[in-house]
């Protein structure tokens, strides 16, 4: 149960203090942040709605109503299908894109800083959850398949 508590409490407290250290120099909410990065990483910085609201594992609903605010602030805009008339692509403006670069360049050591100041001291954050007593290969590092790893899981969990 304490390993739970602590992924209740990493899975809550990290985003919240990314998004507020993000936000405090460039505006961008955490979820703004993630489209236009996602979207700048697209083939011609433009994306089907459909795929960007797969990437970013929200309902299409949910994500026209984000593209909505972000295109009334010129950070995206929405672009019917030439090719086939049906949907429309989400893309990246020259102000989105300035955006990101911005908020990239301002909060560039913003993952470290947040992970330092919340108890994480590596690099990847594993340290936010600490491993209950007898439970560290919980946290190991690198997946192992097979036999051998199968075997070598039941002696730890023994």
């Amino acid at each position: 149960m304490e390993l739970w508590r602590a992924w209740l409490r990493v899975q809550t407290g990290l985003p919240a203090a990314m998004g507020r250290a993000l936000h405090a120099d460039s505006e961008l909410s955490l979820q703004d942040f993630e489209t236009l990065v996602r979207l700048s990483e697209a083939e011609e910085g433009r994306l089907r709605v459909s795929a960007l609201a797969e990437q970013m594992h929200w309902e299409r609903s949910r994500l026209s109503h984000h593209l909505r605010r972000m295109g009334g602030r010129g950070l995206v805009e929405k672009v019917e299908c030439a090719e086939d008339g049906r949907g429309a692509f989400v893309v990246l403006t020259d102000a989105g894109r300035e955006a990101l670069e911005g908020a990239a360049r301002s909060r560039e050591d913003c993952p470290a800083a947040v992970l330092r100041r919340h108890g994480g001291g590596g690099a990847g954050g594993a340290e936010l959850l600490p491993a209950p007593r007898g439970r560290a290969h919980v946290l190991s590092p690198g997946p192992r398949s097979g036999r051998r790893a199968r075997r070598a899981s039941d002696a730890r969990l023994g």
